[in-house]
């Protein structure tokens, strides 16, 4: 099969990990008898650089014409990087949110999973770790708190500010249908997390939920509230498979999920929109002290390849050969600076990319 890919290398480190999850694509190809064929745009600072913007018009349609879009990094260091003199719509971070918005991103999937080999990493008490964890946050990313109207004013004589939390069904219903989705390429089992013993929308997001939920009789569904949520996390993730929730508690309960696996450069991440289409990113920002070093790590990026084989390419079988292979190199000691322990293996950006393609 021929997936057209386009391929943001974005800024500091960027193009060094976009190059290793290209490089092991290329290999997954090679194998399954599939042709990635790359297409190169230019976001953030870069292209504020060569077009005095952070994404254009020609490079937005360019990512739309394609089968899904691989992203490494933008952005610099605030206060050093010529860019963060211009205004804050001109900025690289600018551009993330032009391409969500013009791409149509509503879904953001996070996964969390705690490696055996990294356990030591994890803040949690270690009998908490020992059980592991296996998790996906389907966060609402186009609705809600941050979205709706919001003003600040002077009410007698009292500055006030308002923000507006709101739903429509049709909104809810896209986002239930993406978790349970996933959740039967996992284990069948959602926990839809809202406040609907305090807020309207909450318990309409809470109805529509049950309804979706009757076209997969084969996924269990759990409602949660969000405070005991953010307790269950640090008490006991391993009953996690696939949280659902809307906007802000997504927002807050994906960086809980993402700190208690101990180490932001294994974790990859997904933006969805309608059908198969979606933007896949890692969940680390751009790094730019370390860039051109050849010491990142790019297994949060490859492993964002391997979600959208998994998610836009429905290429599951694909998406595990990478994963076991990530796995098995852990196992075996390998390590990039960043997660280097005593006795163990320690490899640069480029030859963990090396070795996740012999394995794969």
């Amino acid at each position: 099969m021929n997936f057209n890919v386009a391929v943001i290398p974005g800024d500091g480190i960027g193009p060094e990990i976009v190059n290793e999850a290209r490089k092991v694509l290329d290999a997954v190809g090679a194998k399954y008898g599939h042709t990635f064929n790359y297409t190169e745009v230019l976001m953030g600072g870069v292209s504020i650089d060569a077009h005095g913007v952070p994404l254009t018009d020609e490079a937005l349609a360019t990512a739309k014409a394609s089968d899904a879009v691989l992203l490494g990094a933008v952005g610099g260091r605030v206060g050093i990087d010529k860019w963060y003199e211009l205004p804050p719509n001109l900025r690289p971070e600018a551009g993330l949110l032009a391409i969500r918005k013009g791409l149509g991103l509503f879904a953001n999937l996070r996964p969390a999973y705690l490696y055996n080999e990294l356990k030591a990493a994890c803040p949690l008490k270690e009998s908490v770790a020992d059980a592991g964890f296996d998790m996906m946050v389907v966060r609402e990313l186009t609705g809600g708190l941050y979205f709706g109207e919001r003003k600040t004013e002077e009410v007698n004589g009292v500055m006030t500010a308002i923000d507006t939390l709101k739903y429509d069904e049709n909104e809810i219903r896209r986002i239930a249908i993406k978790a349970f989705d996933i959740a039967r390429k996992r284990s069948n089992k959602v926990i839809s997390v809202d406040k609907a013993n305090v807020l309207d929308s909450s318990r309409l997001w809470q109805k529509v939920v049950n309804e979706v939920a009757k076209d997969y009789p084969d996924v269990t569904l759990e409602h949660m509230l969000v405070d005991n949520c953010a307790m269950q996390l640090v008490k006991d993730p391993s009953q996690f498979d696939v949280i659902l929730t809307e906007n802000m508690f997504g927002d807050i309960l994906s960086d809980e999920a993402s700190m208690i696996t101990g180490s932001i450069g294994m974790l990859s991440s997904a933006s969805l929109a309608e059908g198969k289409f979606g933007l896949y990113e890692p969940s680390h920002g751009a790094a730019p002290d370390i860039a051109g070093k050849n010491i990142a790590n790019p297994i949060a990026t490859i492993l964002s390849a391997a979600m959208m084989l998994r998610y836009s390419f429905d290429l599951d079988k694909e998406a595990n050969a990478i994963e076991d292979a990530i796995k098995s190199l852990l196992a075996d000691g390998y390590r990039t600076v960043d997660i280097m322990s005593e006795g163990m293996k320690q490899v640069s950006c480029s030859e963990m990319g090396d070795l996740i393609c012999e394995r794969v």
